[in-house]
């Protein structure tokens, strides 16, 4: 969040008006394969400049996450040379002291700095909660000692990320028959998860980065290393792993366990898992869009009926993500307890 990936596909460019989306209740049916004849996964490819005015790109859109919770996003907007200076700030901060590390606290348990663990002793990460919010952006940066052009790269990189991860939720919500001005996600909470797996010549390729575990947020938008792959989403006809190598200048994103709670169980919350493919330290930066601003969880009501009654009970997000981290159930399986 891809050179074997078959991306290619011919996409009508023109204007079209949008065309009414199917009704809320129209569900999925059986999940495709998505494992290539390469071995690598085909993930849909969205252009986000189509998104909201042709009527097929949106129904892609849709298809891809109710049946595999995955997809990449072109036309996002956001230059290369932004991406490339992110990256390299981030190089920097991982480069700092772990007793400087650390000053990246939680806000709310979770959030903060990762240390290598017992479980992911590979892996390390700063977060940043709320990453929508410039305060909070200044601050993290000051907790770091950042100088003043790593602090404006992720100043401007923050806003950027933040568009798009409004902008992709909206379409998705667009795609799903819900009227966008009644479903606006500008205001919910986002954080930053940037992460580095501490590979070296001595990791044992296929040793795990970080274990199975599906995202606890809405939505996630991911920019990858594009110098060395890892990432394996879970093959919902097969329930096989399968690698997803990345495509430069495009964004990888992930539904998650909030999204398929709001959705009623519409949308997929994708398993996934980063594994050692080269002997190599790897970064990617995640953007999470976590829950609505006041915390609370529930479908809208386009989305229940006779047929499809709610699936969840209503539940806050921070009571939820406390849930998961007390029962260690990292991959979905702490959803099922809020069955309704």
């Amino acid at each position: 969040m891809m050179d074997a990936i078959s991306s290619s596909r011919s996409v009508k460019t023109q204007k079209s008006a949008r065309q009414a989306a199917p009704a809320p209740t129209s569900f999925p049916l059986t999940p495709p394969r998505i494992r290539s004849a390469a071995g690598m996964a085909e993930i849909p490819v969205i252009d986000l400049r189509l998104a909201g005015s042709a009527a097929e790109e949106s129904a892609r859109l849709r298809a891809a996450c109710e049946r595999l919770g995955c997809f990449r996003v072109t036309g996002h907007g956001v230059p290369a040379g932004l991406l490339a200076e992110m990256k390299a700030a981030v190089r920097a901060l991982f480069d700092l002291p772990d007793d400087a590390k650390r000053r990246n606290a939680d806000v709310i348990p979770g959030s903060g700095y990762m240390a290598p663990s017992p479980t992911n002793p590979l892996y390390e990460a700063f977060g940043l909660l709320d990453a929508a919010a410039p305060a909070d952006v200044d601050a993290f940066c000051a907790l770091l000692d950042a100088p003043p052009h790593v602090r404006e790269t992720i100043k401007t990189y923050a806003e950027k990320m933040h568009d798009v991860i409004v902008a992709v939720a909206g379409e998705l919500a667009s795609s799903l028959g819900l009227v966008a001005e009644e479903h606006s996600f500008q205001d919910w909470p986002c954080q930053f998860r940037i992460n580095r797996y501490n590979y070296t010549h001595e990791t044992v390729v296929g040793s795990s980065g970080v274990q199975i575990h599906t995202d606890s947020g809405f939505l996630t938008v991911l920019q990858e290393d594009e110098r060395v792959g890892g990432l394996e989403v879970l093959d919902p006809a097969t329930g096989e792993f399968v690698p997803v190598d990345p495509v430069a200048g495009s964004f990888l994103v992930n539904i998650g366990d909030v999204g398929t709670a709001w959705s009623n169980g519409r949308l997929h919350n994708v398993k996934h898992r980063v594994r050692c493919v080269a002997p190599v330290p790897r970064i990617s930066i995640a953007m999470f869009l976590l829950a609505p601003k006041d915390d609370g969880v529930s479908a809208p009501e386009a989305f229940v009926d006779a047929d499809h009654p709610r699936r969840y009970k209503a539940f806050t997000y921070g009571d939820y993500r406390k849930l998961r981290l007390s029962t260690g159930e990292h991959a979905g399986e702490a959803l099922a307890r809020m069955a309704a």
